[in-house]
């Protein structure tokens, strides 16, 4: 994890970050400023569904879009609409410790007792359904992830700002990801 990098005050806020939206969230999340009033998002922030999870920002500041392991590859429309549509120029992707969507396989006979048992479906069903989609899902490493993905979208998105951070759910603080040049 030594490629996360805490924010305790503006000056751990890298550069390229301070003037954005970006580094508003930062401020907002992490060093506690004052939550100011916003009529229009200025910000997507892709994030896992993980409910240990919660950012303190104001109202109308973001959209947000949570799935499984802050994976975006899915929900690329939606990414498209806020950019197009809802205006925003920033994309903070956030990935967290501790991701159920790490190692799947591990969880493979949790999920299909789960589905047998609470979902009523069929021992077969479940398997086909896990075996179908946990490839799709699995992000291996939770901060290789979010890095790779945050170049993805820049290549998609070549004039949108995108931050990849990592919220570490043991102190609920996000935290710059080191990015090799």
């Amino acid at each position: 994890m030594d490629q996360m990098h805490p924010v305790t005050s503006e000056d751990d806020i890298y550069p390229r970050y301070r003037q954005t939206p970006v580094g508003a969230l930062l401020r907002y999340h992490n060093l506690g400023t004052g939550l100011d009033a916003h009529t229009q998002a200025s910000l997507l922030i892709g994030m896992c569904m993980d409910n240990r999870k919660h950012l303190r920002i104001p109202d109308n500041f973001a959209y947000i879009i949570r799935a499984g392991g802050a994976n975006l590859r899915y929900s690329e429309f939606k990414v498209s609409y806020a950019i197009a549509v809802g205006g925003v120029r920033a994309i903070a992707l956030i990935g967290h410790t501790n991701c159920g969507m790490v190692n799947l396989m591990s969880k493979k006979s949790a999920f299909i007792q789960g589905l047998v048992e609470t979902a009523g479906w069929s021992q077969g069903a479940a398997e086909d359904h896990f075996f179908h989609f946990a490839p799709m899902f699995e992000i291996g490493n939770e901060i290789d992830f979010v890095s790779s993905e945050a170049r993805r979208l820049r290549l998609r998105y070549p004039k949108i700002l995108v931050a990849p951070l990592m919220y570490k759910v043991e102190d609920n603080r996000l935290y710059l990801l080191e990015e090799e040049a």
